[in-house]
This record gives structure tokens, sequence and C-alpha cells, in this order.
């Protein structure tokens, strides 16, 4: 891979961490509660998220390294969480294709010219110098790993091919991601040679956040539930499985050991399949039953998830209850605390809060069970 960020150049000076439970978590090891973070934790249910972002560009934030540190800062300056996200956004990847994306008030990702045949792909940049393009982000998770001082990890993220597929023939949002599933169905070849596309430039794009500073990485897959399970397994699944391989090898050469997680929305049907995907964790959504996920994945990656989000708006006492269940049905050992998918910008912060104080103080008082 000629463009492989050289790890011998990487920031040494990086505070001391303070609080490795995720970290631990993510690799099975005992910890002395359950690690808890949360989607989009920095986001609109927070009024200094709002002011932050007050009359700027979506985009244009993403690419202001200081604006993300802010932004990625905010929630942990309120909530005792065990783990933190650059804040950032999938859709910089076809940004770094050439292609362009807008933010629309009311709407969301919008892609002005999307892919509509084959032949558009031609119009994608072939080879993306990853360092170049995507330079924003790995110098707002440096700045953030700074600014952190150590008291948690800074999880890197990005979208899967199929995810990152699906907006870029979409055009957007979708209820039924028809347009996508089209080119699936009539043009499965020209299909894998985007797919193949993407992961090539998300390898790299994972490996410089690395670079910059991450300590874990998330892959989003957050249209697996679009696909059925043979879709699932010719579309998705054998890149999900590319990248992980491919940054871990990477990774072992540097000498560098940094847990990777998986969320494939609505894939209940792939659990097996992603627990022997190359991931340290999977990450689950609310439709799954943390018993049946336990046993479906045998044991072999710690889990993440899975409270339903909107859990949130109950009053205090029960998101208590709500937590504890939870908790009993993963148990303790190899589990990071989470919701099934981001937090929604009508959210009480004070119920998040409570949500975190739940799962600290309910597994502090569990045994060291599995």
């Amino acid at each position: 891979m000629k463009q492989f960020f050289h790890f011998l150049s990487r920031p040494k000076d990086f505070p001391q961490l303070l609080n490795d439970t995720f970290l631990r978590a993510a690799r099975g090891e005992d910890t002395e509660h359950v690690p808890v973070w949360c989607m989009r934790q920095a986001g609109r249910y927070l009024p200094e998220f709002r002011k932050t972002r007050e009359g700027r560009d979506f985009f244009d934030t993403c690419r202001s390294p200081e604006a993300c540190c802010e932004l990625t800062l905010q929630p942990l300056r309120r909530f005792p969480f065990d783990a933190a996200i650059i804040f950032s956004d999938i859709l910089v990847i076809p940004q770094a294709l050439g292609m362009n994306v807008q933010m629309v008030a009311g709407k969301g990702p919008t892609f002005p010219e999307p892919l509509k045949e084959p032949e558009d792909l031609q119009q994608l940049q072939a080879k993306v110098d990853v360092s170049k393009e995507l330079d924003y982000v790995f110098k707002a998770i440096t700045l953030t790993r700074h600014k952190i001082e150590g008291k948690v990890p800074l999880i890197g993220f990005s979208g899967a091919p199929w995810t990152l597929m699906s907006y870029m023939i979409e055009g957007g949002g979708s209820n039924t991601h028809s347009k996508a599933k089209r080119w699936l169905y009539r043009h499965p070849e020209a299909s894998h040679m985007l797919l193949k596309m993407l992961t090539d430039v998300i390898v790299q794009y994972l490996l410089g956040q690395v670079a910059a500073g991450a300590q874990a990485l998330q892959v989003f897959e957050s249209h697996a539930g679009i696909l059925g399970p043979v879709e699932f397994k010719e579309f998705s699944l054998p890149y999900l499985r590319d990248i992980a391989r491919r940054v871990k090898d990477k990774l072992k050469e540097a000498g560098e050991d940094i847990p990777m997680i998986v969320f494939a929305k609505d894939a209940h049907y792939a659990l097996e399949d992603l627990s022997q995907s190359h991931y340290e964790v999977v990450g689950l959504d609310w439709t799954i039953d943390p018993q049946s996920a336990r046993e479906r994945t045998g044991g072999k990656v710690s889990l993440q998830g899975n409270m339903d989000p909107c859990a949130l708006y109950a009053p205090k006492e029960r998101i208590s209850q709500i937590v504890k269940k939870m908790l009993e049905g993963f148990g303790k050992k190899g589990y990071i605390a989470n919701l099934g998918h981001g937090l929604y910008p009508d959210m009480d912060p004070e119920n998040v809060g409570a949500f975190v104080d739940a799962v600290h103080q309910h597994s502090k008082q569990m045994g060291a069970q599995i």
C-alpha cells in the first residue's frame, strides 16, 4: 500500500491515558465497571453544540480541526463517558472521491449529482491521496488527543463500503434504497468495483486515523438491514472483513494493537458471521436480545450496545431499571454499554447523564460474570 502512514512519524507526546476501561472491555479483559459511551454523543441534544454550530455549514465545521475538537470534548465536560468519538461524518469519503455532498437543512445529506449508471464511476477520483484529502480529520484527531488530556480513549471511525455506496447512488437518505439495490441486482460487477474502491480508501483512512492518534476504530454499516442475508454476504461482509484484516495486518507490522468495532445495524441474521470477521467488538442495535447475542457470538467477541435510544425519553428511575436489565442480560465482562443507535436531537441531556450514571452504578455492583 503506497499511501501507508509511517507510524514512526506519529506524535509521541500524547498525555498518558488515565481511564482504559473501554479498551480493556473491547479486548474482553476484566474491568471494574462496564464502560459506556454514546453514538452521536457530540450532537444537537446539547445546547453548547448548537451554539458552536450556529450559522456554520456542516461540512465547513467538519473541516475545522478546532471545531471538531471542541464538539468532541463538549459531552465529556458534562458526563463521565469512558470514551470519546471524534466529531466528523462518514460522507467525507465520497467527498474525497470527488463527489459534491451538501448538508441541507430539514433534509440531511444531499448529493446534487449522485451516481446513476456504472459509467459514472469514471467520474470518481481513481487514486485518492488520503493524507491530503482527509488531512483535516487527522489534524482534528491529533489536536483532540492532546486536549482530551488522557481522560478517556479517542475513537476514530468510517462508514462501511455498502453504506457509503448507497448514499452515493441514492443521493441522500432513503427508506427503500431501491436505486442502490438496483445496482446490486443489475450491475453486480460495477457494484463490486465501487465497493472495492471504497474499501481501499477506507483502509488508508482508518490507518491514517491511528497514525494521528485514534486509540480505537469503529466501522459503521448503518444500512446493513436494507440487505437480505444473501446480499449481505456478497456485498457487505467480504468488504467489512477485508477492511479489518488489512488494517490489522498493517498495524501489526507497526507493533500497534488497536481494537476495532463493527456496527451493522439491523443485521441480526449476520451475528455469527460478524463475530468471525476480525473485529474485537460487534455493535448491536436495540432489536437484539442480549442473551441471544451472547449465545450466537459464542464468546468470540466483546459486544457493544444495545439500549433503545427512545428509552432515554423515560423518567430517570425507569432508565435505571432498563439499564440494570440490559447489564444483567449481557453480563459485565466483554461488554461496552451504548445505545442501539445515535442520540436524537430532542433528548434531555439530564437523561443522558442518568443513563451513564446507571451503567456505572449497576455494573460496579455486579460480580465478574460473563
